[in-house]
């Protein structure tokens, strides 16, 4: 047997052998990195399409589909794959699969990109699957992928390389999709509102619009200093004041030359908008129904649940002075504090857990003490 082969003069280490693999694959079949592949359907899309198929069934409908191969067993006689939109089983036997096909098994190892032609079936267990009839390398992977069912547990190795966390994690995969509906459902709500989307400079000859230390550069042609900006206000203002329209945003990167944690990151995204004739009431009112537009988008619903909690984004929300919450949540009385000592004071004493209700609670102490020592 062909596997049985290979597997005899392949080496121990699993990154060498992965790079013998990738040798013995172009001594085959020549092109292993194809620049284009044409599939029929995506995994979600056969999904859909098959709902219907009873267990223990076989069709000869011939699918083509491609993806990421995250499982194999049986020597690869059973191989999932994944794509971006889900996962499919492919089914590689002497009974359904050519023998050209089948030698290709023991050169393909997990986090492989493959494309197979086959009939699709629904096995006895209910698992929609593929007879492969055809296998195709289209990326061999020269490291071994994260370990799947545990993810990376390295903290900072998930932040630094977030395509190994995506990867690896369902969980981050589909944070990242929803980051992206998010981002385009604030630019088509905004639009909806007859909110004009404008860009504005990131480099900057004079950083402004907020407090912070700023990512500095050179400009070569101009020889002059320039600063990565740290917030889009003041370009925005000027966009309002030249009356090219009312109402104006930015869904703008920033860079803030300060420090990092895995919730902060000096590189940045927000929506900052400028509103003509309105008020704060007015802009309280947009961020509800912005809020509630994005929940129905997203979940479906205005109730959203978020951990052990059931959160609603149905307008209109509570609207409280900033001094009130702060003493509903910490009991210290913000206004009241007048002097640098009684504010360092104010930042010492203990806060009761049954007055720390919301999930920004405990972060509240630690902004007085921020704000103590600035002062």
């Amino acid at each position: 047997m062909t596997d049985k082969k290979t597997e005899a003069t392949l080496s121990s280490d699993a990154t060498e052998v992965r790079a013998q693999k990738l040798k013995l694959l172009r001594e085959k079949i020549g092109d292993v990195y194809p620049a284009h592949f044409h599939r029929t359907m995506t995994n979600a899309e056969l999904s859909e399409k098959y709902e219907g198929l009873e267990p223990d069934t076989e069709t000869q409908d011939v699918v083509t589909v491609a993806g990421r191969v995250y499982s194999s067993r049986n020597s690869g006689m059973f191989m999932d794959i994944h794509d971006a939109s889900g996962k499919i089983q492919i089914f590689s036997h002497k009974d359904v699969t050519p023998e050209e096909a089948r030698e290709m098994l023991a050169l393909i190892d997990i986090g492989d990109i493959i494309g197979v032609t086959g009939t699709v079936r629904r096995t006895k267990r209910g698992e929609l699957s593929i007879n492969a009839r055809e296998i195709t390398m289209l990326t061999k992977s020269l490291l071994p992928m994260p370990e799947k069912w545990n993810g990376i547990a390295d903290v900072e190795i998930r932040y630094r390389k977030r395509h190994l966390d995506i990867l690896s994690n369902e969980e981050s995969k589909l944070r990242f999709q929803q980051r992206s509906k998010i981002v385009s459902g604030i630019r088509r709500f905004m639009e909806a509102e007859n909110f004009l989307e404008v860009e504005t400079p990131m480099l900057q000859t004079v950083y402004g619009g907020a407090t912070a230390d700023p990512f500095k550069t050179f400009h070569n042609t101009l020889k002059m200093d320039m600063y990565l900006r740290i917030a889009p206000e003041l370009f925005l203002k000027r966009t309002l004041v030249s009356g090219l329209s009312d109402k104006v945003f930015e869904i703008n990167r920033n860079f803030r030359n300060e420090g990092v944690s895995t919730r902060h990151n000096p590189e940045f995204t927000m929506m900052e908008c400028y509103w003509a004739y309105a008020d704060y009431e007015d802009i309280m009112g947009l961020v509800e129904r912005l809020f509630e537009t994005l929940a129905v988008s997203i979940h479906g619903t205005s109730d959203v649940t978020f951990g052990d909690k059931q959160i609603s984004f149905k307008g209109p929300f509570k609207r409280v002075p900033m001094p009130d919450a702060v003493k509903e949540v910490t009991g210290i009385d913000f206004l009241s504090l007048k002097t640098d000592e009684e504010a360092r004071a104010a930042a010492k004493l203990p806060v009761s857990k049954s007055r720390r209700t919301g999930p920004g609670a405990n972060a509240l102490p630690s902004s007085l003490k921020k704000r103590s020592r600035a002062r």
